[in-house]
């Protein structure tokens, strides 16, 4: 049974719940929403010994001031936003003991635009749609639909500690990540690539951009060198991926992101790779960026990377065995109805045993065979 854990006592200029994001219904017009920095949360998640698609607290900018109406174990990753516990420092990155009637207070923003606070067990807010994220445009998710307020009070759900204490930080090798005022962000042409100019093409990769003070949830908007088209900004509406860099007929560029429209129909000259999505996210109006091609492969390779990142994260936290489901050769997460991740697409540890088996299903009459692998890492 959850437990009230966090009162809030002023909230901040953009304070709300989020987790990894409301997946499998944009085919509805809902937007997968979740942690614009997914990276952060997920390390803060492990920190403090949560699953990592629990829910936290993302923060925008100026932070919120809290008490803690019990005691409990904290990680605040992503942005340093000058945390203060009882007035103390708070060490980021790596788990902290916040005890019962402490006050928890963020001062000036020293590096990056979002902070990610993970509570040990997870903040406890409604399931909507296989998630506890806040789709503030919409109402939906999070706590009523909304940012938080002053006066809300949050549970959070059991821990199963066994009387342990949570001492997790990052492994020696990793440094605590420097956003600073300049982001390299590499991208993937495409999908409408061929809508711009070889000019346009070139100006999107050799200039610097400005982050707008328009950027918000839904997109960063970005000032600078106008990105010509062949002919026009439009096209026949199609789905929209997440850093999608959609440019209409100012020649701006917008990279779309977790809040975006799940369609859209302006042309995108590239995707940002999903590695460096966190980045960009945490680059505050006035910040520059500019942007570099990679291949698909080369995408992959840096996903890959920051999977062992988050591997090592975990075996020095000394998470539990995962199990990672693969079918015809490609791995899946699942999720059970809460959220909780029960397989992993890429778990902590190596591989210990796997098993194997051979299934089909009948859907409207069809037939469908595939292989499942069942593998157990330790």
């Amino acid at each position: 049974m959850s437990a009230e854990t966090l009162e809030i006592l002023e909230p901040g200029l953009l304070t709300t719940v989020q987790d990894q994001g409301r997946t499998g219904y944009q085919r509805y017009g809902v937007p997968v929403s979740g942690a614009l920095d997914t990276y952060a949360l997920r390390v803060a998640n492990i920190m403090v010994g949560n699953d990592e698609n629990q829910a936290g607290l993302e923060i925008t900018v100026l932070g919120p001031r809290l008490r803690f109406l019990a005691d409990t174990w904290i990680a605040l990753t992503g942005a340093d936003l000058t945390p203060l516990l009882d007035g103390e420092p708070v060490l980021p990155w790596q788990a902290v003991e916040a005890r019962s009637g402490s006050v928890l207070a963020f001062g000036e923003a020293r590096d990056g635009a979002r902070a990610y606070m993970a509570v040990a067990g997870g903040i406890d807010v409604p399931v909507v749609m296989g998630s506890r994220s806040t789709y503030v445009t919409g109402s939906i998710g999070g706590f009523e639909g909304r940012a938080l307020r002053s006066g809300d009070v949050l549970a959070t759900l059991p821990v199963d500690s066994n009387g342990r204490k949570i001492e997790n930080r990052l492994p020696e090798h990793l440094d605590v990540p420097y956003y600073g005022h300049k982001q390299e962000i590499r991208v993937v042409l495409g999908p409408q690539d061929s809508a711009f100019t070889a000019k346009g093409i070139a100006a999107f990769l050799g200039s610097e951009y400005a982050v707008s003070l328009d950027s918000d949830r839904m997109g960063c908007r970005l000032v600078g060198p106008k990105v010509e088209h062949v002919s026009g900004p439009d096209i026949v509406s199609d789905g929209t991926a997440l850093g999608a860099v959609q440019v209409p007929g100012d020649g701006k560029p917008i990279v779309l992101l977790a809040d975006r429209g799940t369609t859209g129909g302006y042309t995108k000259i590239a995707t940002v790779i999903s590695a460096d999505i966190g980045n960009l996210v945490q680059a505050m109006p006035g910040d520059t960026v500019s942007f570099s091609a990679v291949s698909v492969d080369e995408a992959h390779d840096i996903l890959r990377e920051r999977r062992g990142i988050l591997r090592d994260i975990k075996k020095a936290a000394g998470a539990d065995a995962g199990l990672s489901i693969v079918v015809d050769g490609e791995p899946f997460e699942v999720t059970d109805e809460a959220g909780k991740t029960m397989a992993w697409t890429d778990p902590p540890g190596e591989e210990s045993s796997t098993a194997a088996g051979w299934a089909k299903a009948t859907i409207d009459g069809r037939t469908y065979e595939f292989d499942v692998e069942v593998r157990r890492t330790e």
